[in-house]
């Protein structure tokens, strides 16, 4: 097992690396902004999950043989864009309505959460470099002094998830304050739904251009 000084560490770290811009934190932001902080943290529940594969995958020395394989990561990496496209599309063509209660308050239930926690997971797992990142950053904390380093991997990875959750249900409590402002404005909710839409081809045009 890792030390106690060697976790705090590394929780730090994680905390820095999850405030630091990249696409999963903007994908919160601005679902949360746009549905609600239910689905905010519906979708930061789907982003932890992938987390738990990508931890399982260098752990078990998959991520290793899928670092290695140039068809593999290219698969990945086109579904990824892909699906960044289709959220792109569906964020431009959102309809907009007026409405004075919070978003909050008219909170998604039953199967529109979990389609939110089924959209965080599929972006974490379609994220090819999250899982060569998690390859080189997490063996850096195990020592093979300390016992079997697939087991440090794992605690290592649970508190990587920590972090995430911690961070980015942060923000979706955030920025879901500011979505229910954008409910009284039905050109407020258009640019945002326009801003969120440039933002996800954006990120699918740079995670298409991305190499090994």
């Amino acid at each position: 097992m890792p030390t106690a000084e060697t976790l705090i560490a590394f929780f730090g770290v994680a905390v820095l690396l999850g405030l630091s811009p990249g696409p999963d934190n903007v994908f919160v932001l601005l679902q949360s902004a746009q549905r609600g902080w239910r689905a905010g943290m519906a979708v930061v529940a789907g982003l932890c999950a992938g987390l738990v594969v990508h931890t399982a995958a260098v752990a078990l020395g998959l991520a290793a043989v899928f670092a290695s394989s140039p068809t593999a990561f290219a698969v990945l990496k086109w579904c990824g864009a892909a699906y960044l496209a289709y959220l792109a599309w569906q964020a431009w063509r959102a309809p907009v309505t007026l409405g004075h209660a919070p978003a909050q308050q008219q909170p998604l239930q039953g199967r529109a959460l979990w389609r939110m926690t089924g959209r965080g997971m599929l972006m974490s797992l379609t994220n090819p470099k999250l899982l060569i990142f998690f390859l080189a950053f997490l063996p850096q904390f195990a020592d093979p002094q300390r016992g079997s380093l697939a087991l440090q991997t794992m605690v290592l990875g649970c508190v990587f998830m920590l972090a995430t959750f911690l961070v980015f249900g942060s923000i979706a409590c955030f920025s879901s304050v500011f979505g229910a402002l954008l409910q009284r404005s039905v050109r407020a909710q258009r640019w945002l739904n326009r801003f969120t839409s440039l933002v996800f081809f954006g990120l699918a045009a740079r995670l298409a251009l991305v190499q090994r």
